[in-house]
C-alpha cells in the first residue's frame, strides 16, 4: 500500500473539509446538478477523446496509485549476483530450474531467452520492445487522467455559465436566484477540486511509478545481457550499481 497517496488524499480533503466546516454547514456545498455537470461532462468528454477500452482500462490503472509493486533495486542486484554466480559455476543451463520460481514475467522471459541460447543482441531487441510498449501503456493511463484533470475545470466553467443564465432569467423571482447561484459557483468548486486533488495528482503519481518500474526493467535487462555474455559477477554488480544513487548501492565486502 502506498501510504503517500492515501495520506495525501486524507490531508487534502481533510483540510478542505475542515475549512468548509469552520465557515458553516457543509450541506451548502452539496449540489446534485453541479456534480452531474462536472462528473458527467468529464466522463463524456473523455469517452469522446479516447477509445472505450482505454478509458475502462484506467479503472485498473488507478489502483497503481494506491499499491506499489516495483521491485527493490538492491534486491534485483542480489538476484542477479545469485544467477551470475550459478551460471559461472555450472553453466547457463543451470538457471532453467530456477525459472519456475520467478514471479516477474519480464525477468522470467529474459532469462528463458538466455537459457535458450539466443544472441545477446536478439535478446536486447526483444526485451527493449517489451519496455517500450510497457512505457507506452503507462503513459496512456497517466495521459487520460491528466486530460480528465483538464476537462473537470472546463466542465465547472460550463456549469457556472448554466447557473448564471438561470439566475439572469429568474431575476424577477428572488427565490430562484439562490439555487441558480449555487449551481454557478459550486460547479466551479467541484471541477477545481477533482482536477487538483484527484486527477492531476494521480496522473503525476502514475508517471513517477512508471519511471520506477522502467528503471527496474532496465536493470533486469542489463543483468540478463551480462549473464548471456558470460561476464564476471563482480562486473555485473558494478554495472547494476551504476543505475542507483550511491547511498543505496549494494556493496560486496
Amino acid at each position: 500500500m502506498d501510504l503517500a497517496t492515501i495520506l495525501g488524499l486524507v490531508i487534502a480533503f481533510g483540510l478542505v473539509s475542515a475549512a468548509i466546516l469552520f465557515g458553516g454547514s457543509p450541506l451548502i456545498f452539496l449540489n446534485a446538478p453541479s456534480a452531474l455537470i462536472v462528473l458527467g461532462g468529464t466522463i463524456g468528454a473523455t469517452l469522446v477523446n479516447y477509445p472505450m477500452g482505454h478509458v475502462l482500462g484506467v479503472i485498473g490503472i488507478v489502483k497503481n496509485t494506491f499499491m506499489t509493486k516495483v521491485d527493490n533495486p538492491s534486491r534485483i542486484i542480489e538476484q542477479f549476483m545469485d544467477y551470475a554466480n550459478k551460471a559461472r559455476r555450472e553453466g547457463i543451463l543451470s538457471l532453467e530450474p530456477m525459472l519456475k520460481n520467478i514471479d516477474d514475467q519480464y525477468l522470467k522471459k529474459g532469462l528463458q531467452l538466455t537459457v535458450d541460447g539466443l544472441e545477446p543482441q536478439t535478446i536486447q531487441e526483444i526485451m527493449e520492445t517489451e519496455i517500450s510498449y510497457l512505457e507506452e501503456r503507462h503513459e496512456t493511463g497517466a495521459e487520460i487522467l491528466g486530460i480528465m484533470g483538464s476537462f473537470a475545470p472546463a466542465m465547472g466553467m460550463i456549469g457556472t455559465v448554466i447557473g448564471l443564465v438561470q439566475m439572469l432569467q429568474a431575476l424577477d423571482d428572488p427565490s430562484a436566484i439562490g439555487p441558480a447561484m449555487a449551481v454557478a459557483l459550486i460547479t466551479t468548486f467541484y471541477g477545481a477540486l477533482l482536477a487538483n486533488l484527484v486527477f492531476n495528482p494521480m496522473s503525476g503519481k502514475l508517471r513517477a511509478r512508471s519511471k520506477e518500474e522502467i528503471l527496474a526493467k532496465e536493470m533486469m535487462l542489463e543483468g540478463i545481457l551480462c549473464i548471456s555474455k558470460g561476464e564476471n559477477p563482480r562486473i555485473i554488480e558494478e554495472k547494476l550499481n551504476s543505475y542507483l544513487p550511491p547511498k543505496i548501492r549494494r556493496i560486496t565486502d
